[in-house]
């Protein structure tokens, strides 16, 4: 599953194809879903915002659409009128003069007034968004030592949405690296310099790896400016101590570490 930096990455090439243009089409495969499209025509979207891994479409009449890819959903960008050739279900269709933005296989979309769409039960469940650029360090080691999470150990704290929003396997394993802690580690035994560091790193590495527009690809490495460290780099030296990366499980997923300097 796509984590934040894809995610934002995917509202950023979203809304650069349609934001700020009247919609000259608009389509829903939902019952529940198309009356809004004589609301939606000749309204324009004036953001496209990510919340974790949800996106929430905000229109120029008030109105906001969330929806969420879950496992299955892919957005694609067209040209106005273009119907891709593909087995999805195509599920909205937002187009423009110019472009469109396709939504396909997703099956969580809800749209209404933004002060109802604010109340939507996985928005009121997340916590902050880790790349929301006003979210600081002094407010991450806050949440880290909060009665609600200063006791859970932080190699399954890091996938917890309600955490912070759009961590997911491979930050999990670069943050907790960059921050030379293991896994079974909990804020509340951290000394202060330790947690710091991790404050640091919860914000750095997602930035980073957004920031520099990289993606996953078969030379492991995750764009031009941030290389992994040790995610998918089992048995090869780490950089900073020389030690074998380890690969194990943890909260079912693939997990990777340096014995030598997460101690």
């Amino acid at each position: 599953m796509p984590e934040g930096p894809e995610i934002r990455r995917a509202a950023d090439k979203l809304a650069a194809a349609v934001i700020g243009r009247p919609l000259t089409e608009v389509d829903f495969a939902f019952p529940q879903l198309k009356h809004y499209r004589q609301h939606l025509i000749g309204e324009r979207i004036l953001a496209i915002e990510p919340r974790g891994k949800a996106l929430l479409t905000h229109f120029s009449n008030g109105l906001t659409m969330y929806s969420h890819n879950q496992l299955y959903g892919v957005w694609k960008v067209v040209k106005a009128g273009e119907r891709p050739d593909t087995k999805r279900d195509l599920r909205v269709r937002l187009e423009t003069a110019d472009s469109a933005i396709l939504l396909y296989s997703a099956s969580d979309i809800t749209l209404g007034p933004r002060e109802e769409i604010e109340q939507h039960p996985f928005l009121k469940r997340i916590g902050p968004d880790v790349l929301d650029m006003s979210l600081t360090e002094e407010a991450v080691v806050q949440r880290l030592l909060s009665p609600r999470f200063c006791k859970r150990q932080l190699g399954g704290m890091l996938l917890d949405q309600a955490f912070l929003a759009g961590l997911g396997n491979y930050l999990r394993a670069e943050i907790l690296w960059q921050a030379a802690l293991a896994p079974q580690h909990k804020p509340q035994d951290l000394a202060p310099a330790a947690l710091q560091r991790l404050a640091e790193a919860l914000l750095a590495v997602p930035r980073l790896s957004y920031q520099t527009r990289g993606q996953v690809n078969e030379n492991r490495h995750h764009g031009a400016l941030f290389s992994f460290k040790v995610f998918h780099r089992s048995g090869e030296p780490c950089e900073r101590c020389g030690a074998m990366i380890a690969r194990g499980e943890l909260s079912s997923r693939p997990f990777y570490w340096c014995p030598g300097c997460q101690k």
